[in-house]
């Protein structure tokens, strides 16, 4: 019962937080590497989106560990690379917010997915996640270095995504209830975009 209550208190914290839910505000916040490297740590859904990646490529085991992070990290640069010449995907913010419920629910499972489905799920929500930073990032060689930054942070949040489900090997419920918790902050975060 604790532990419902404790996914319900997040939820509600996530729902009434916007501007810590989402870390899309727009190009001022973009001054170079260092601020590219830690934006991923700023914004709750890229946080737990990249935490979540880390944990489903592990999950899968075997390639899937590097696979997985790769096919998400290649897409985000592919999503930034249409967002900086100026190509928005449509509904961004909705699509980042379910990309939250889809990795929740991957990582929440008993049964990880197969290396094709995880990969191409992950890489969908990248493209996604890249463009909305790619939207953000100015045409100079702060912007580019402050791309450079963020997909170093991403892929750390990866790697430590990765360790945690090492770690938490023995402990499966503790990682489910971890999907859980991601999916209804997926679910808060899309209530607020509509």
């Amino acid at each position: 019962m604790k532990t419902f209550a404790r996914l319900g208190i997040l939820s509600a914290l996530a729902a009434v937080t916007p501007s810590l839910a989402f870390a899309h505000s727009g190009g001022a916040h973009i001054h170079g590497f260092f601020a590219g490297l830690e934006h991923p740590l700023l914004g709750m859904d890229h946080l737990l989106a990249m935490i979540a990646v880390g944990i489903i490529g592990a999950r899968a085991g075997g390639r899937s560990i590097v696979l997985v992070p790769l096919a998400f990290v290649s897409a985000m640069v592919a999503g930034a690379l249409l967002g900086m010449t100026g190509i928005g995907l449509p509904s961004l913010e909705a699509a980042i917010a379910l990309s939250l419920v889809v990795f929740g629910a991957m990582v929440g499972l008993a049964r990880p997915l197969p290396l094709a489905a995880a990969a191409a799920l992950t890489a969908l929500f990248g493209l996604f996640h890249g463009n909305a930073h790619g939207l953000e990032v100015p045409e100079s060689a702060g912007g580019i270095a402050y791309a450079a930054g963020f997909m170093l942070g991403s892929s750390m949040l990866h790697a430590i995504g990765i360790l945690s489900a090492v770690k938490l090997a023995g402990w499966p419920m503790t990682v489910r209830t971890a999907g859980v918790a991601t999916s209804l902050v997926g679910m808060a975060m899309a209530a607020q975009t509509f």
